[in-house]
């Protein structure tokens, strides 16, 4: 399962895969065909509350990853996330963001929860 993280402004390259965007909101200033985005799984995007909470601090980074865990498990969430795996699955994959902050942002607290709970045993209905 290769799982790569990048910034929607940044322009598409054939390692990419397909091109996933992770936001809620669409990238402001962003045209879809310089997107270039194959799906937009609003599903797997913090709630907008959990966003405003979170608001880019670093200090508050690691508690953000376990709130957005957490929502991971919801159902609605649940199968956007079931429908990346299948696409990691089959081939790259590219998870896109809008934030400025390479590093603390909802991508790559994805990316990770996707690679930790692959080695964690499935809830019901992930495997399906």
């Amino acid at each position: 399962m290769t799982i790569h993280v990048k910034r929607a402004y940044d322009p598409p390259t054939p390692e990419d895969g397909c091109r996933v965007l992770v936001d809620r909101l669409w990238p402001r200033g962003l045209s879809k065909e310089r997107a270039a985005v194959d799906e937009w799984l609003r599903e797997v995007a913090p709630s907008t509350a959990l966003r405003r909470w979170f608001a880019h601090d670093p200090a508050r980074w690691g508690e953000f990853k376990q709130r957005y865990w957490e929502e991971l498990t919801g159902a609605a969430a649940c199968e956007a996330v079931k429908r990346l795996r299948i696409l990691a699955v089959t081939g790259e994959v590219t998870l896109l963001y809008a934030a400025k902050d390479e590093v603390h942002n909802n991508a790559v607290a994805l990316r990770e929860y996707l690679a930790s709970s692959q080695r964690r045993p499935s809830p019901v209905g992930w495997g399906e």
